[in-house]
């Protein structure tokens, strides 16, 4: 429950009480923003009263203080990195860490060996599988028939990767919980969006390339599937 508590602080702090003048304000002014410390403030604040117990006022100080010192690290160095995503991503695992590290101080070897021996590393395999190797993988198989599509149409950068990505991901997913239909729902969806696209081009070659690229997509999804719940 503490950990619990502690990260629903955090979500609170980070993303429902931060608005958007705050962030472009510490991005500008960085350690002299005064929404800095507010942020931070709202933190402690936030943490003692999910906590409700004056008792844990050194925890929320801990977490308010390397809080302070990890949103500064991210201010400093986010102007280094290509692509934003990456100092957040790398925030916000510091400050789940601190989380992590200020609920379980007292037992923290032991969980942390508790934890790592219960991980299904079936299941991590398989969810690595359906995301970047089945890209590269299809990439590879598709590699002749996609240098015959000329396509007269901009679409977002690598916006059809993620797209797969994230159905293969779904497939599994309902595989794993035992919903079948579902996947027929999610194939009459991908279906219905990209109806209009092929009809305006009216290219049968992109839309023999598409069918074909999403029915090798799923079909990966489905035989991970099949082969982890059969072995699970």
């Amino acid at each position: 429950m503490l950990i619990t508590k502690l990260l629903l602080a955090h979500i609170l702090g980070d993303f429902v009480f931060q608005p958007k003048k705050w962030v472009v304000h510490k991005e500008v002014h960085k350690i002299k923003s005064k929404y800095l410390y507010f942020h931070i403030l709202i933190h402690f604040t936030l943490t003692l009263l999910l906590l409700g117990n004056i008792k844990y006022w050194k925890i929320a100080l801990i977490i308010a203080g390397s809080h302070l010192l990890i949103d500064i690290l991210k201010l400093y160095t986010a102007p280094l990195f290509h692509k934003q995503a990456i100092p957040f991503l790398l925030d916000q695992c510091l400050h789940l860490l601190v989380l992590y590290l200020c609920a379980y101080h007292s037992n923290l070897l032991e969980h942390s060996l508790y934890l790592y021996h219960h991980i299904n590393w079936a299941l991590v395999t398989a969810l690595v599988f359906v995301t970047y190797p089945a890209s590269i993988i299809m990439n590879v198989l598709l590699e002749r028939m996609s240098k015959q599509i000329s396509l007269d149409h901009k679409s977002l950068q690598n916006a059809g990767k993620y797209i797969g990505i994230l159905e293969r991901l779904f497939v599994f997913v309902f595989i794993v919980m035992g919903r079948w239909e579902a996947i027929g729902f999610l194939i009459a969806a991908k279906s219905v969006f990209r109806f209009n696209d092929l009809k305006e081009t009216n290219n049968r070659k992109l839309t023999e390339y598409i069918l074909i690229g999403t029915l090798l997509s799923f079909g990966m999804a489905l035989m991970t599937g099949i082969l982890y719940t059969s072995n699970t």
